[in-house]
């Protein structure tokens, strides 16, 4: 009998799509076993979302909101499972669902309220941080998940450039909207790069800057770039996997957790909440000294090993049946 797994999860407009970046992930592993996958939400604040789903076949179904009526979707698709990943979930969705499936939800530290038969969180460090007796849970970076399109890259580590290339992104969305001042700081460091600056809203920027829409492409760029400046998110598990020196900032509270724990290794250099002077001297140390920029790169080596999906694949599957 073939099992059947659905995802509920939305992207677009604030929320971002890092949600689903990763259970797109998910359902890449899912697929090559054989399980019928499909997505449940809405993604309509994102062209790039949804053609994340068309490229790969994944159907994608509207979800309703209140947790019965979803739970009642799930009994009518016949589903084995249900991943829930959202932050924007009423706190009773997963004890409803858990009425008609096994539920797994995709958490980054606080659980939102939400009842589940196994919870994910990929964020390093998790693994040390206390759950409820009886809690069933896949916790740290032996867990993080990651696109086909990340997993068949590799890196060419410590290539001297006279003119480092430069990545900028902040979710697929950028739904701070601020790119534009990222690009700035990056300008106000006075030395030589080439910038290409990744915007859902193009803007002007003058000299060493390319602003390209959300693209396909991106795991390519991060493992060609020298420095990627970018926010907390899921693609930093990318990034650590793929060894790129990376300053972070954050954009959304959940991202601190992310931020504090890879900054605070010195896997990352904080480049901190907002693009001022003090950003500005970070980014300016990270373009003139190639060697520290390197090291952060190396540091994260090993923490992210592209097999985690598996992993996840495995307990969710074994869940079930």
């Amino acid at each position: 009998m073939t099992r059947r797994i659905g995802v509920r999860c939305d992207a677009g407009g604030a929320c971002g799509v890092g949600h689903l970046v990763r259970c797109v992930a998910l359902a890449e592993e899912l697929r090559g076993r054989r399980v019928e996958v499909c997505f449940l939400g809405d993604l309509a604040g994102s062209a790039w979302a949804r053609a994340q789903l068309l490229e790969r076949r994944l159907p994608l179904i509207p979800a309703p909101e209140r947790p019965a009526h979803l739970a009642g979707l799930v009994r009518d698709l016949g589903l084995d499972a249900v991943v829930l990943d959202s932050y924007e979930l009423p706190a009773g969705t997963g004890a409803a669902v858990r009425g008609s499936a096994a539920v797994l939800a995709i958490v980054d530290g606080d659980p939102l309220g939400q009842d589940a038969d196994l919870y994910l969180d990929q964020n390093l460090g998790a693994e040390l941080r206390p759950v409820p007796p009886l809690t069933r849970r896949l916790a740290g970076s032996r867990y993080v998940l990651l696109r086909d399109s990340v997993r068949r890259l590799r890196r060419r580590g410590g290539v001297r450039r006279a003119v480092p290339r430069v990545l900028c992104f902040f979710g697929g969305t950028d739904s701070a909207g601020v790119a534009p001042a990222w690009a700035r700081a990056l300008a106000d460091t006075g030395l030589p790069f080439q910038a290409t600056v990744v915007s859902p809203k193009p803007f002007a920027a003058e000299g060493a800057f390319t602003v390209i829409p959300p693209t396909d492409r991106l795991p390519a760029l991060m493992a060609e770039a020298d420095l990627v400046v970018t926010a907390a998110g899921s693609a930093v598990w990318e990034l650590l996997y793929l060894g790129v020196p990376t300053a972070l900032t954050w954009v959304a509270a959940n991202q601190l957790i992310g931020y504090e724990a890879l900054v605070g290794r010195g896997i990352a250099a904080g480049a901190g909440p907002v693009a001022d002077t003090a950003a500005t001297k970070v980014l300016a140390h990270l373009l003139a000294d190639p060697e520290a920029r390197e090291e952060y790169g190396r540091r994260g080596g090993g923490l992210v090993d592209g097999k985690g999906r598996e992993r996840v694949a495995d307990t969710l599957l074994a869940l079930i049946g």
